[in-house]
């Protein structure tokens, strides 16, 4: 696999939210499939969906969790990813 692998980006992106984080819940989807042929996707870069449950993100609001995110995934911003979709949350209060 090379570091364009679709996989391999996966794997990168979990790698980088599992250190940042210590998610609860973690779940990485490539839809890069979904957008062939855009614009956005001749430049090699990818589409993903990230669904993320973390106490890292308590007292903090969307934007923040946003930002949080991109900076955990750094560089992967640049290189890895043209599109990135996600859905950051704290666990329930109990």
């Amino acid at each position: 696999m090379t570091a364009a692998d679709p996989g391999t980006r996966v794997e990168r992106i979990r790698q980088a939210l599992q250190a940042a984080f210590s998610p609860v819940a973690l779940e990485v989807v490539d839809d890069s499939h979904r957008h062939a042929g855009h614009a956005g996707a001749r430049d090699g870069r990818g589409h993903f969906n990230v669904a993320i449950v973390s106490p890292a993100f308590a007292g903090m609001s969307p934007l923040a969790r946003h930002r949080a995110v991109y900076a955990a995934l750094g560089e992967m911003m640049q290189s890895d990813i043209h599109a990135l979709s996600i859905h950051a949350e704290p666990p329930p209060a109990s």
